[in-house]
């Protein structure tokens, strides 16, 4: 069974950093989209970065300049390296996999893992 761990979250002061990984584990080949969204309490969970497999990045307008999404790809990783962090960015963030092959079959069902919290205050 493949399941993504995120770790990295945490409270930090606005105009701080954060880095996010999200290691992969189970049967898993390759990966073509792996990304990072958010989700705030009675909100929809919005889009924050992706990046394919050939290393072409995404990201969400409010944090474009701020985040950068990498990827490292024989790993099956991917990281988010949050800068001046605003309250505004404060949600719990998942990590997600799109489209991933095991070897044998290639999956389209979106993968998810169990979210970490980033919390933004001073």
């Amino acid at each position: 069974q493949v399941q993504l761990v995120e770790s990295g979250g945490g409270l930090v002061q606005p105009g701080g950093s954060l880095q996010l990984s999200c290691a992969t584990s189970g049967r898993i080949f390759s990966i073509e989209t792996m990304g990072w969204y958010r989700q705030t309490p009675g909100k929809e969970r919005e889009l924050v970065a992706t990046i394919t497999y050939d290393g072409a990045a995404n990201y969400a307008d409010s944090v474009k300049g701020r985040f950068t999404i990498s990827r490292d790809t024989p790993q099956n990783t991917v990281y988010l390296r949050m800068n001046n962090l605003k309250p505004e960015d404060t949600a719990v963030y998942y990590c997600n996999v799109e489209k991933f092959y095991d070897g044998t079959y290639f999956h389209t069902d979106a993968l998810w893992g169990q979210g970490t919290q980033v919390t933004v205050s001073s």
